[in-house]
């Protein structure tokens, strides 16, 4: 007996409409949604990335390096709204572009990468809280700061102490994680957020 009788037997015997439903179907729909989702999320990516790279002439100088707080403000947005591996590619993607156009220098990328993903990570494995986005120079002073001395430096030529770079690092995130936590504020309020969060 086919599937469709044994529901109308069903049906005739306890009095109970039966529904038909069709597996594919929701499968698509979720697929579809899922697709969107993910068409938003690299839609934001793509302009934060824009947006950090033309804020890129407001740096400050502090001897071979680029105090740039945009970065850290970007770090932490992104990895609130959209996870430790979409901010670190952006990051990465940021500091590229500065690069190639003569905006930023090498150390963009121990100053940018390490600081996105500790925001994405605390808040996908920690607490989701909009808080997180103030951990920024956890990842930015502590492993950014610390690797640019250890390894970026030397390989560059360029003697710079330790304390250097946590002093020059920290006057950059902090205040850049404090503006993204603000912002994200925002962004709550008005619901943009709704578009990017699962």
């Amino acid at each position: 007996m086919h599937k469709a009788t044994r529901e109308s037997s069903f049906e005739n015997a306890y009095g109970i409409r039966a529904f038909s439903i069709n597996p594919s179907s929701g499968v698509s729909d979720m697929k579809e949604g899922m697709d969107k989702f993910s068409t938003r999320r690299i839609a934001l990516s793509a302009v934060l990335v824009a947006v950090t790279v033309v804020l890129s002439p407001f740096f400050i100088p502090v001897g071979t390096t680029k105090c740039f707080p945009a970065q850290h403000m970007i770090n932490g947005i992104a990895g609130v709204l959209l996870g430790p591996w979409y901010a670190a590619s952006m990051a990465l993607a940021t500091g590229v572009i500065r690069n190639v156009f003569g905006l930023g220098t090498v150390y963009a990328f121990p100053g940018g990468i390490p600081g996105a993903l500790v925001v994405g990570l605390f808040h996908r494995y920690v607490k989701r809280t909009d808080y997180v986005a103030l951990t920024e120079p956890l990842g930015t002073v502590v492993v950014g700061a610390t690797l640019s001395a250890l390894f970026v430096a030397p390989w560059k030529g360029h003697q710079l102490t330790m304390s250097f770079f946590w002093i020059a690092f920290a006057a950059s995130s902090i205040p850049g994680s404090v503006l993204g936590f603000i912002i994200l504020k925002a962004l709550r309020g008005i619901g943009f957020d709704k578009y990017f969060v699962q």
